[in-house]
């Protein structure tokens, strides 16, 4: 994570052609790094890269029903690990500065959609009744990546006399693959320097 951050530090002077492009840090689900570039005056692109949050326990032992390493395999556990997300989406814009009689700097409300990659290496541990000795766990490691659209809407609050901005958000993930329909409520606050 500390590689990613000094690499997009690094490549801010290629970057500054934008007074409202920003990279910044998103605290939430997934707690990412965030790159944000605006088309025009209302449209923007988003890339994040950062950690994704686990499934529910039940998540796991169901994909593990699902796929047992063999056919007598009894689910005694699981343990998460080295898990990522990507997310690139798209947003729209408007300026509600006035509506919410706001004096100091300006208040963006914005709307999108996008896609998310996320991907947790899961260790199993389980017991299969058939083996010899009886009794004895045994452990398999196994990827759970997930990919899907996602819709979000927020708001990004922009100071007068700082290169800074403070946003929240709220969304929706639903996986296409690996179980379709599975739906994730997702959310962060954080903070972008402008450039």
């Amino acid at each position: 994570m500390k590689r990613i951050l000094i690499a997009m530090i690094c490549m801010l002077p290629f970057f500054a052609h934008a007074q409202e492009d920003g990279v910044g840090l998103r605290l939430g689900e997934p707690l990412s790094i965030t790159y944000k570039k605006f088309l025009d005056g209302n449209i923007a692109i988003e890339g994040m890269f950062g950690r994704a949050g686990v499934n529910s326990a039940q998540y796991y032992q169901r994909a593990f029903d699902n796929n047992r390493p063999t056919p007598n395999a009894f689910y005694a556990g699981h343990s998460t690990g080295s898990s990522f997300s990507f997310n690139l989406r798209g947003a729209y814009h408007e300026d509600i500065t006035d509506d919410l009689n706001i004096d100091q700097g300006y208040f963006l409300a914005y709307a999108g959609a996008g896609v998310q990659l996320r991907s947790t290496r899961v260790d199993y541990s389980y017991t299969d009744p058939a083996s010899s000795p009886p009794g004895v766990f045994f452990r398999e490691s196994r990827r759970n990546i997930d990919l899907g659209p996602e819709i979000f809407g927020g708001g990004e609050y922009y100071f007068d006399d700082l290169p800074i901005s403070i946003f929240a958000e709220i969304g929706l993930f639903m996986e296409l693959l690996d179980r379709f329909g599975h739906l994730k409520l997702q959310g962060g606050i954080g903070v972008r320097y402008l450039f």
